[in-house]
């Protein structure tokens, strides 16, 4: 088994890091892969990912840069962005940012003043550190206030939304996040932020992928900004988007460049645009159905063995699971999943107990296991599985995570991924 495309070049020149790299391809392909922010590209994405395209500066945009030498780079960008704006439905998209924080913080910069208060979503309750952490750049620079979600059914409280939002009249309100199992209503952040005046920005960084396959309703019409990585369920590039109407589409330009960024990554461009196009095929739509179909069913097994899950289940890739009833804190739980084949993080849940790097709960998603192929059918023998490693993981028995491992790898024998070979 080998990477593709082929490492030859890089084996003769430096083979240590050839060596690591194939050692990763091989992990990859031999561990169930269930953290929720990672996927598989294709093989095509990977090649425009590897090209001479990271040869090239392109400061500014198409028709507009600072660099001669563009008569190809342009036409790539002009390609990922039509082709962003047909997959989404929206007026206006950037392709240019770095990854989805650089993307939020040109949000800030193109519709706030430092000070001013912004509204997001509290970190352990399921939001994003850019939503106005308080160890991010924009809990320091801007006024954060904070929504989270109810105890009862660990969904967005939305009188608290409300209530905030008339007390403080925030230039920005966020909806989105990196720990939300459940549907965003979109539509009735979008009536909050009218009542105030407010820009909404919907950060889809996770779901942008069930966004385009239309597995989750669309932000386009409620948002007038959308954040989105490329990556996760979207199965592009580590790389980022801005999606505005047309109102909002110059001054998130002006601060994508020159306000936070120089020359975009051309490589990552092109990638996207592969990505983007890949997206726009019926057989993704399918992919992103079958996304849902997987967590749900994983979702459901895992209730089946007593696990605590936020909300009680999930409406897209993503689970957050507390388990505090399972006498193991969540991380040395996926420390042990991760010994015993299965790969996912440790998360915060929320009103947890315990430090945030030591939290009480797991956060998993069904991305990159549906993109290998598996289906709603092998989502319980995931479960037993994870069931088994958390019960020898709070008894501190390690042989039967090396027995977990071997059976996993029996087991994905089947499910080949792209970049990795025979």
């Amino acid at each position: 088994m080998t990477h593709q495309p082929a490492l030859s070049a890089l084996a003769a020149t430096d083979p240590r890091i050839a060596e690591l790299v194939e050692d990763e391809a091989q992990r990859q392909h031999d561990k169930i892969r269930l953290i929720a922010s990672e996927n598989y590209v294709s093989q095509a994405v990977l090649e425009a990912t590897g090209t001479v395209l990271t040869n090239k500066y392109s400061e500014g945009y198409a028709g507009r840069r600072y660099y001669e030498g563009q008569q190809f780079v342009d036409p790539i960008e002009t390609l990922a962005i039509e082709r962003a704006k047909a997959l989404f439905g929206v007026d206006h998209a950037n392709v240019q940012p770095y990854s989805g924080s650089p993307a939020n913080l040109a949000a800030y910069l193109a519709f706030a003043q430092p000070g001013d208060t912004v509204l997001g979503m509290a970190l352990p309750d399921g939001g994003h550190l850019t939503h106005g952490w308080s160890v991010s750049a924009t809990g320091k620079w801007f006024n954060p206030v904070r929504y989270g979600v109810r105890k009862e059914t660990g969904r967005v409280d939305f009188d608290q939304v409300r209530d905030l939002a008339r007390q403080h009249r925030p230039k920005l309100i966020f909806c989105g996040g990196t720990a939300i199992p459940r549907t965003i209503d979109f539509p009735k952040f979008a009536e909050i932020a009218r009542e105030v005046d407010a820009v909404l920005v919907a950060d889809i960084a996770h779901i942008a992928g069930l966004v385009a396959g239309g597995a989750h309703p669309s932000p386009v019409g409620h948002a007038q900004v959308i954040t989105t990585t490329t990556h996760k369920t979207l199965r592009g590039p580590r790389g980022a988007m801005i999606l505005s109407d047309a109102d909002h589409a110059k001054a998130v330009d002006k601060a994508v460049f020159p306000g936070l960024q120089g020359g975009p990554h051309n490589h990552t461009t092109a990638a996207i645009a592969v990505a983007l196009g890949e997206a726009q095929q019926p057989s993704f739509a399918e992919y992103a159905h079958a996304i849902v179909a997987n967590a749900k069913a994983l979702a459901d097994a895992l209730v089946e063995r007593g696990y605590d899950l936020v909300s009680g289940g999930t409406d897209n890739h993503l689970l957050l699971i507390d388990l505090t009833n399972k006498a193991v804190p969540g991380k040395p739980a996926a420390q042990a999943l991760d010994r015993a084949g299965i790969e996912l993080n440790y998360n915060t849940v929320p009103f947890d107990p315990r430090k945030p790097f030591d939290p009480s709960g797991i956060r998993l998603g069904a991305s990159a296991i549906t993109t290998r192929g598996l289906r709603p059918e092998h989502q319980p023998q995931v479960a037993e599985w994870i069931d088994r490693t958390v019960t020898a993981a709070a008894a501190q028995d390690e042989a039967a995570l090396g027995t977990i491992a071997a059976e996993i790898r029996e087991f994905l024998t089947p499910f080949p991924i792209p970049g990795y070979s025979a």
